[in-house]
């Protein structure tokens, strides 16, 4: 992978990601539009700590608050004792269930589930999901009055998140509007939840790039993971901003539009349905089995 495609490949990545479009989706279906190889799921997961930088930065005076206050709330031996306390519980909790999903499914996340015939559907299937909450959601409550079952609620809509196309600041973004949150401190949440999911996946991938023989350069990886970085600082401040004003409609309109347009190509021939790194790793699964 030269730098031009960790460059596109890592603005895709930030700018995506923190919208709820999915940027596993985009980062699947940009490189077969250009002819390029799927990038796969490891370099995609690696790059996705730029964005998790991106977070730490762009909210680092509230994680370190709720850092604090959570080890603050060990030691007192009173976990719910503040707002901030409860949050920080509330975001660890939330990453159980993505961690485990993460662990049971992890085949089918990196190879059949990256079909671009899944992605097309969870693409339209969220969408209608997503406008479906919009209507009937209150829209008026904040981060205040969340509770254990809200977190709980929230992250479980992050794991359905590791079906390709589904996208985590969406379903998240979705859960979030479906226990009555404002659309930006639904947005906030998500945000602020996808830092361990996020970190972990990437380190844990980042292991796997390393034993690769065919993986991509230190530098491609750096160069994307970078624009990743500051590309996602723009879309965490856009979305956030869109979000005071703004319904969420106009991505239910993207993701329908996109896994419509995305099944006439398949249908068409003009995209595979799999991508190459997909199939070699089914069939090495297969062989060793």
């Amino acid at each position: 992978m030269n730098p031009l495609k960790a460059i596109v490949l890592g603005l895709v990545q930030g700018i995506t990601e923190f919208l709820p479009i999915s940027s596993t989706a985009h980062l699947r279906i940009v490189p077969a539009l250009l002819g390029w190889d799927d990038p796969g799921a490891a370099f995609s997961a690696v790059i996705q700590l730029g964005t998790v930088a991106a977070v730490i930065i762009y909210f680092w005076r509230d994680v370190a608050r709720f850092a604090v206050a959570w080890v603050r709330s060990l030691i007192n031996r009173a976990p719910f004792e503040s707002l901030d306390a409860r949050l920080g519980w509330f975001v660890i909790v939330g990453t159980i269930p993505v961690g485990v999903a993460g662990l049971l499914f992890k085949k089918s996340i990196e190879t059949s589930l990256r079909s671009l015939h899944v992605i097309a559907t969870s693409m339209i299937a969220l969408a209608i999901v997503l406008y479906i909450v919009e209507r009937v959601a209150r829209h008026r409550r904040t981060l205040d009055e969340m509770t254990m079952r809200d977190g709980l609620t929230i992250g479980l809509c992050q794991a359905v998140a590791l079906i390709p196309g589904s996208s985590r600041s969406g379903t998240t973004l979705t859960g979030g509007l479906a226990v009555g949150l404002r659309r930006e401190d639904a947005a906030r949440y998500s945000f602020l939840l996808s830092i361990p999911a996020n970190g972990l996946a990437g380190l844990f991938e980042f292991r796997h790039f390393l034993r690769a023989t065919d993986r991509p350069s230190f530098l491609a990886l750096a160069v994307g993971t970078a624009v990743a970085f500051f590309s996602g600082i723009g879309a965490i401040a856009g979305l956030l901003r869109y979000l005071r004003t703004h319904s969420t409609i106009v991505f239910v309109v993207y993701r329908i539009v996109l896994g419509t347009l995305l099944f006439g190509l398949l249908a068409a021939g003009v995209l595979a349905p799999v991508s190459q790194e997909g199939e070699s790793r089914s069939s090495s699964v297969q062989a060793g089995q």
